[in-house]
């Protein structure tokens, strides 16, 4: 997948994301981005294994909640780091557009991962990703991401017959670009 900076992908369920750059830091690349969202719109649960992820508010109220903790809060010029790893969620809990920065390191598969799941929201209407879309992008970077909304026997038991059965019917065709997933060592 080449595309140029800025991108901007949309939802359906009112977020947008724009990735800015790559930038270059001590630490290794990072993917700097911009993000929108509308009152109560926001990811699910999920996990970045292998990056982190940063987000500062320019205007509105962010809500965030790592799983068995309380909802916290943080408005215009406050900052929210989550390290690789920890599991968490994130929504705009104010009245007006959430309106953020931020950035993921190192970028590894987060454009192309987001932009797949992005695109396949929007075209099942917004609520949620495709079943077979949410199937093979979460088995392909398992290794990256994961949404723990979906309950781990389902992601054990029925992606892969989801993977077969979307094989068969040629539901992946628009993968055919999609990178290899991150190595773990």
């Amino acid at each position: 997948m080449t595309v140029a900076f800025p991108h901007t992908i949309e939802n359906g369920a009112g977020e947008t994301l724009t990735f800015v750059r790559v930038v270059p830091t001590d630490r290794g690349d990072r993917l700097e981005v911009e993000s929108r969202a509308l009152a109560g719109a926001g990811p699910p649960m999920h996990v970045h294994h292998l990056q982190e992820e940063a987000m500062t508010v320019l205007s509105g109220k962010i809500g965030y909640q790592m799983p068995g903790g309380p909802p916290q809060y943080a408005e215009a010029g406050e900052s929210v780091v989550f390290a690789p790893g920890v599991a968490h969620r994130w929504w705009n809990a104010g009245t007006t557009e959430l309106h953020a920065t931020g950035w993921m390191a190192p970028p590894l598969n987060g454009r192309y991962f987001l932009t797949a799941l992005f695109d396949s929201m929007k075209r099942s209407g917004g609520k949620r990703p495709g079943l077979f879309d949410v199937a093979f992008l979460l088995t392909r970077y398992r290794s990256e991401f994961a949404m723990l909304e979906i309950p781990a026997v389902v992601q054990r038991l029925l992606f892969p017959i989801l993977l077969v059965v979307g094989r068969l019917l040629g539901k992946y065709g628009r993968y055919a670009d999609a990178p290899p997933a991150a190595r773990v060592d």
